[in-house]
């Protein structure tokens, strides 16, 4: 136990090292520095946008420096620990210390994490959408299944999770849905999940209790708080129709006569919302959701990726999915481009999903 716990301290000093080199530490403090001076000027609020900007900015490096930091002294004090249980032969303290590293090799994870960030929108909110596709009832019902675990993983983040608009199935589940991440890094995670997703299980819809395969897919853009300012957007280009608020939202959708729904007609781009109080309100939401999907349609153009745009181009169905969830015969989920996988069906659909995107982030990385 003692040489692998000394090994185990020796690795987490070596990722102590790695970090203050991907976080930059120094560059860091010397930037918290100059904007601590620029916030505590009188006349930062003078500029709404610029002073959000910088307090914003100011908050992410103290989570960073801040993170550091903390990792830094808890294992300065796990070394200390593990020396006098090596000095007083203290198999308590020798446990303590055990304990200690592995809750270390955790957090070390998660921090390690955010390396793998290389995308220009990657700390950004995320406006997402989920839509049936091939297979009928257990589509719809599976559409369902997939906001829930997004819902769920959401919460365990520790993000919002703002559900926009749902249209309900016909006979279960739903037909779409569009909801909002917001979260530091949200759109870097979320990111992951674009694509189709299937369904293999014994259907609950089918009489005969035979095997069935269900497809559903979800799109995902970056959203900024200052998006709506940088599209022009011609009223003659859209269409707005409201409508009363229906469905399986729940607690998250205001049954009323708000309901916004809005179609850019040039692209045939479609947003709504119906978790507002008023009209007015739900019909700023559909224009900000909208110029977010806007203006990654135009960043994709000019990144010339046009094949990859919000899975637009692929039919919802077989050949085309990026993640298999098998529940009968066996239970498995795998991802069909990092190759990660695991048998805990019913942990990953209640959430458990954030090794998936650690694992389709490492596989990025590592095709560039």
């Amino acid at each position: 136990m003692n040489e692998n716990l000394d090994d185990a301290l020796a690795d987490l000093r070596k990722r102590l090292e790695q970090s203050h080199r991907y976080l930059r530490v120094d560059a860091l403090r010397a930037r918290k520095s100059e904007l601590e001076q620029k916030t505590s000027a009188p006349s930062l609020w003078e500029d709404p946008d610029r002073a959000r900007r910088l307090t914003q900015e100011l908050a992410s490096i103290n989570d960073d420096l801040g993170d550091y930091e903390r990792l830094s002294g808890e294992l300065d004090d796990a070394e200390v620990l593990f020396t006098l249980a090596l000095e007083e032969e203290d198999a308590a303290t020798l446990v303590e210390t055990a304990v200690s590293v592995k809750a270390l090799t955790d957090d070390f994870e998660s921090l390690e994490l955010r390396a793998l960030f290389s995308g220009e929108y990657d700390e950004r909110d995320a406006v997402c959408q989920i839509q049936s596709g091939e297979g009928g009832t257990d589509s719809m019902d599976w559409a369902s299944m997939l906001l829930r675990m997004y819902g769920r993983w959401a919460e365990r983040r520790g993000f919002d999770f703002e559900v926009e608009s749902i249209q309900e199935g016909g006979e279960a589940g739903i037909n779409s849905a569009e909801f909002i991440v917001r979260g530091r890094y949200a759109y870097g995670l979320m990111r992951s999940e674009h694509g189709i997703h299937r369904l293999v299980r014994i259907s609950p819809f089918n009489k005969e209790g035979k095997r069935h395969t269900a497809f559903s897919s979800v799109k995902v853009v970056p959203i900024f708080p200052e998006v709506t300012s940088q599209v022009e957007i011609e009223e003659s280009d859209i269409r707005v129709d409201t409508y009363r608020s229906s469905g399986a939202g729940g607690q998250h959708v205001n049954v009323t006569d708000s309901a916004v729904r809005i179609t850019h007609l040039p692209t045939g781009i479609v947003t709504s919302s119906q978790a507002q109080r008023s009209q007015h309100q739900n019909r700023e939401r559909a224009m900000e959701m909208l110029s977010a999907k806007l203006l990654d349609l135009e960043r994709r153009k000019r990144e010339e990726e046009m094949a990859e745009i919000a899975g637009s181009a692929k039919r919802i169905g077989f050949g085309s999915q990026i993640r298999s969830y098998v529940l009968q015969p066996f239970q498995l989920v795998k991802d069909l481009r990092s190759n990660h996988s695991t048998s805990s069906v019913d942990a990953m659909l209640d959430g458990d999903v954030e090794h998936f995107m650690a694992a389709f982030l490492q596989w990025q990385k590592s095709e560039v």
